[in-house]
């Protein structure tokens, strides 16, 4: 009995798009809206975390498959930004003591610069010019 349950719901599959990471993030934030509603109890969390777990069933049994998974590559680009910036916060914070980090006046790239005071000549390693940096 289960295997037929279990080859039904393959067959039912088929051809639709499934789970992604941007499903994954929507049910975690409906999962969070409706533990928060539990302690609150809004009517407006408890529309939005109902209209994030049915956009979460609409994606995964779509059959627009490039356009789900051009969705997913949008929101991993987006996630992607939001966990280079903040490792790179704790990365700083981490090396406040032994590092200072500066941006490149012409490229504005982040650069590491040893924590010692005065002038410093530095090259970008990404525009490859020289410029002189203060460090206080």
């Amino acid at each position: 009995m289960f295997y037929k349950f279990k080859n039904m719901l393959y067959r039912f599959m088929y051809g639709r798009y499934g789970n992604d990471s941007l499903n994954n993030f929507i049910f975690i934030l409906y999962l969070v809206l409706a533990v928060l509603n539990i302690f609150i109890g809004s009517y407006l969390i408890y529309i939005f975390a109902t209209f994030l777990i049915l956009i979460s069933f609409f994606r995964m049994l779509s059959r627009n498959i490039n356009k789900r998974s051009a969705e997913n590559r949008k929101f991993l680009n987006i996630k992607s930004k939001a966990v280079s910036y903040f490792s790179l916060l704790k990365r700083r914070f981490n090396e406040r003591k032994i590092y200072v980090y500066k941006k490149c006046p012409y490229c504005k790239a982040i650069l590491r610069l040893p924590r010692k005071k005065g002038k410093h000549t530095c090259n970008c390693p990404k525009c490859y010019k020289s410029f002189k940096m203060r460090v206080y």
